[in-house]
């Protein structure tokens, strides 16, 4: 009769030493987080409670937190009728183009160095060095190089009788493309080294099995690998989309959002709204907008990728 409130004790004390080894190894995993959750919180999450909160009012930082001023939606109704603004989002709508060339670049690269190259290792180095290579070095280099006058490339094709060959970042037409051609070069690299890994994880017996029912290599590219490629694709294009709308460090260095603006994008317009400018609150109304729109691509690549990604 004694041995069952003697075995309903000593449950009760496996369960109390049980939930106190749990609150212990609990209370220890949230001291090991709490340096990155107090980075992220004071570095990400404030930032962008109060550029929401900003966005509603009208302020210069250098007048300090007493000239604070609550305009309601006038920044947005402002915002949409900001003619510099559009342009830049246009701007950036034109250069999401970088991600699909930037793919089809990368894949046949990969598949070219993964199959038929020789010192693989060494061209992944060598096609991802511009990734990691400082921004101001490159646009320096490709100043240089696209320099109207005295650049190798209009000397190059001077020399095989194109007369007047285009001023690329120097001319209204050519600045954004050029822009988006040096994107695509250092992109490259980065997007490389993913689509390699992702051949090599692919099973070689569809290959085998697809040369035995006698399928061609289009065939093998266009029923094998890139489906098995989807998920990195699909990774890719995210990643890349979302680095089109936050390019600055380029266009600051190479053409301060020139000729005519003719390469201003938004976190661009952004920089110089609130920081040249100093209009602090239109600027916070401009990142709500670009992270509402960052925001609403991304929900769309996510409900599409259900009929072309495979997992």
């Amino acid at each position: 009769m004694q041995q069952q409130p003697n075995a309903a004790t000593g449950a009760r004390r496996s369960t109390a030493r049980r939930s106190k080894r749990q609150w212990k190894e609990t209370l220890t995993g949230y001291v090991f987080i709490s340096p990155m959750l107090l980075g992220v919180t004071l570095l990400t999450i404030v930032p962008i409670l109060a550029s929401f909160a900003l966005s509603f009012t009208e302020w210069n930082f250098l007048l300090g937190f007493k000239q604070v001023k609550f305009v309601g939606l006038d920044n947005f109704e402002r915002l949409f009728a900001d003619e510099a603004f559009w342009k830049s989002l246009k701007n950036n709508i034109i250069f999401i183009l970088v991600v699909p060339i930037t793919l089809a670049a990368s894949l046949a690269l990969a598949i070219l160095i993964d199959r038929y190259v020789y010192f693989k290792d060494l061209f992944k180095v060598i096609y991802f060095m511009p990734y990691i290579s400082s921004v101001v070095a490159v646009a320096i280099v490709w100043q240089v190089l696209f320099h109207p006058s005295y650049g190798p490339v209009n000397n190059f094709l001077r020399s095989i009788g194109i007369a007047d060959p285009p001023k690329w970042i120097a001319d209204l037409h050519f600045a954004l493309p050029s822009v988006m051609m040096i994107m695509v070069w250092v992109s490259i690299g980065y997007n490389l080294i993913i689509y390699m890994a992702g051949l090599q994880s692919i099973p070689k017996d569809y290959y085998e099995a697809a040369e035995i029912d006698g399928a061609k290599s289009w065939h093998k590219f266009r029923f094998i690998t890139l489906p098995m490629l989807s998920p990195t694709t699909f990774f890719l294009m995210i990643t890349g989309i979302i680095g089109t709308f936050k390019v600055f460090d380029l266009i600051q260095v190479l053409t301060k959002g020139g000729p005519a603006g003719s390469t201003s994008v938004v976190v661009f317009h952004l920089y110089e709204t609130a920081f040249v400018n100093l209009k602090m609150s239109y600027a916070s109304t401009m990142a709500l907008f670009l992270f509402v729109a960052i925001f609403a691509v991304t929900l769309v690549q996510w409900w599409g990728q259900r009929k072309w990604v495979n997992y």
